[in-house]
């Protein structure tokens, strides 16, 4: 058996010891120490069963006696404690998950404070969702590692739901309110791709093969491509993408174009952003994992390729990176603004076709190469 917290301990016996209930008028009135016989459960005498005798309520807690008075207060071991009621309270608050308020009036239950133990999990969640309910609360976000995942069946089974999960954690909601639809937000609805438009001073593309393709395209010279990162910059993200196929260094320039499709990936919507990037090296490097061969393509070579050719999509792609070069075309540049809204700096992408303070910006009369 697993060490256990004390709260543990006491919805354990709860749990467990239910059968001694059906003996409580033999022994009522009598003071009852429950044990167990585990070593590794320290302060086993948490909290028994409530016994009735007529008109008494008795519990023990922490091996002490307490019974009700008719002055609100308590009897600890026969003597008047009016502060006692502190104490029921404590105990009944470790019956609760830790938990903290959201912004929108739900709460948001702390992963690392679940019970180890399922009996305990469970009792607990029970509790806990009837106290929020009481108070008003109005979805629950219950977050629950890999390692505890035998207590994802019994969050389902109390009515919880899948939201989203990564490699060390599943999400689970719950919305209380009955007579209210759900206002959670759902999961990510999009995964973000990038791919590296890189030209060199020859008009030469930077084209890969790769080595696990559907078999329609196999054989076919294309741009280095990739999906961007947590957290990470779709600028930094095609010039890392680059980098990681064919070890070649560049410099971002602009995103040229983006694709928005639906149902790419197990019914997830894609947008996918192309970058004109300015070589910095020529030196080709491929990752053997990923890439069966690279090299530099004349354009006219690139674009004559049938699938290329025929495809509608892309040709229009290509017109867009050989405008740009001939400054018919204008894409977009990042630049970092701080909202107020929530203090953050973020990138916001639009272009600059002529700024009279500081030529700098203006990302539109800028030579690619």
């Amino acid at each position: 058996m697993d060490s256990v917290s004390l709260s543990e301990v006491t919805v354990i016996r709860r749990t467990h010891l239910g059968f001694m209930h059906s003996f409580r008028q033999p022994f009522s009135g009598v003071p009852i120490s429950l044990k167990f016989s585990s070593s590794k459960v320290e302060g086993a005498r948490a909290i028994s069963s409530s016994i009735t005798n007529n008109t008494k309520s008795h519990q023990f807690v922490y091996g002490e006696r307490i019974s009700a008075t008719s002055d609100s207060g308590y009897k600890i071991n026969g003597v008047v404690n009016i502060k006692s009621r502190t104490m029921i309270s404590s105990v009944k608050e470790r019956l609760l998950l830790d938990a903290t308020d959201d912004q929108y009036g739900g709460v948001i239950v702390d992963h690392r404070k679940l019970p180890s133990n399922p009996y305990a999990f469970a009792s607990m969640l029970r509790a806990s969702l009837t106290d929020w309910r009481r108070k008003g609360k109005k979805g629950v976000w219950l977050k629950l590692p890999v390692e505890q995942s035998e207590l994802v069946p019994i969050a389902v089974k109390e009515g919880f739901e899948y939201h989203h999960a990564e490699k060390g954690y599943v999400m689970l909601t719950y919305w209380i309110p009955e007579e209210e639809p759900s206002m959670l937000p759902a999961n990510a609805s999009h995964q973000v791709g990038v791919g590296g438009f890189v030209l060199n001073q020859h008009k030469e593309v930077l084209v890969v093969q790769e080595k696990y393709c559907a078999p329609s395209i196999t054989g076919l010279w294309k741009l280095p491509t990739g999906f961007i990162n947590e957290s990470e910059e779709i600028f930094s993200g095609a010039v890392r993408e680059v980098k990681e196929e064919t070890g070649v260094d560049t410099e971002f320039s602009e995103v040229i174009a983006f694709r928005h499709a639906h149902n790419v990936a197990f019914e997830k919507s894609d947008l996918f952003f192309i970058c004109m990037l300015r070589p910095l090296s020529d030196k080709i490097i491929i990752d053997d994992l990923e890439i069966k061969a690279a090299k530099w393509m004349p354009l006219v070579e690139f674009v004559e390729q049938p699938m290329i050719r025929e495809d509608k999509m892309f040709k229009r792609v290509i017109e867009i990176c050989e405008a740009r070069l001939r400054h018919c075309y204008c894409g977009l540049s990042p630049h970092r603004l701080v909202s107020t809204f929530d203090g953050r700096p973020s990138s916001l992408y639009y272009n600059v076709v002529n700024d009279e303070n500081d030529p700098s910006h203006s990302n539109c009369i800028a030579d690619y190469l």
